[in-house]
């Protein structure tokens, strides 16, 4: 269990380190929920492509991408089955329905890791927020005391 610590209790040096952390802590969250966005775009757009998997396409000739950069022509010959990359280099022949329910379902667990991180990284903002401003009243202190020693030892 982490033991709280009042913020306004730290010297300067203990704020700076704790700012530090939770700088670290926001660029993780930051970046873990754009990695699930990338992710979460890369199923929406495969699940967008099923549309084109209708009747009335098959035997259509189209561009099969070999890389990137490089295509070669093909034909559509099944518009009823598709073969869906599920990691590790394995792939999972579907119908298109269990292919667009199998998108849907990996599309709504994304969303949900977001949203569960989401509330961590707000929770973070804000800390860092308390910190900084912690740290400034702490400086400003610091800078009125200063001024009114050396005011003092001018008198």
């Amino acid at each position: 269990m982490a033991q709280q610590v009042n913020i306004s209790e730290l010297s300067l040096p203990q704020l700076e380190v704790l700012k530090s952390q939770l700088d670290q802590e926001v660029e993780f969250l930051s970046s873990s929920i754009a990695q699930l966005k990338v992710v979460q775009t890369k199923y929406v757009e495969a699940k967008d492509c099923l549309t084109v998997l209708n009747k009335s396409n098959e035997g259509k000739e189209l561009l099969v991408p070999l890389s990137s950069s490089m295509y070669v022509p093909g034909k559509l010959s099944d518009v009823g089955q598709v073969l869906i990359d599920v990691g590790t280099g394995y792939y999972v022949e579907k119908s298109v329905e269990d292919a667009r329910d199998f998108f849907r379902r990996k599309i709504d667990f994304l969303t949900k890791q977001m949203e569960k991180i989401q509330p961590a990284l707000q929770e973070k903002h804000a800390m860092k927020q308390a910190v900084v401003e912690t740290m400034s009243q702490k400086i400003q202190q610091l800078t009125a005391v200063g001024a009114s020693q050396t005011a003092a030892a001018k008198a």
